[in-house]
């Protein structure tokens, strides 16, 4: 078939409570789940005034990041970007990047090209 369609929600794994995250954020990778082949595509939703406790550089994938609930900042580099609904921030996949949400939390759609599987993310705790 050449479609696949699927709720971000309801058939996509949320990955937080792996990492011990759920209280404050939901993370559904639909990569895999959407047989994407040429990009990533992922469902991001942060608790009102939640700092994620990390960030993150990819080795080849660049990324896309959409508002689209709420709002954040995004630290991006050395520079803090403030977000609001429908505002996308594109990020170089080298960049160091990390989201706080603002006070009634955040929903973020991420679209991260070309699709690179596990392995191209580095984690940069406590950044």
């Amino acid at each position: 078939m050449g479609y696949t369609k699927l709720n971000l929600r309801n058939d996509v794994e949320d990955q937080a409570p792996k990492f011990g995250l759920e209280e404050n954020l939901e993370a559904r990778m639909a990569r895999v789940p959407l047989e994407l082949r040429q990009s990533g595509l992922s469902y991001q939703r942060l608790g009102p005034n939640y700092r994620l406790p990390f960030g993150h550089t990819h080795r080849t994938q660049e990324e896309v990041y959409v508002v689209i609930g709420g709002s954040a900042r995004a630290k991006v580099g050395e520079e803090v970007v403030e977000l609001g609904v429908l505002d996308a921030l594109r990020v170089d996949n080298d960049t160091p990047r990390s989201f706080e949400a603002g006070p009634e939390g955040a929903e973020l759609l991420v679209v991260g090209a070309p699709s690179t599987g596990p392995g191209d993310a580095e984690v940069l705790q406590s950044w």
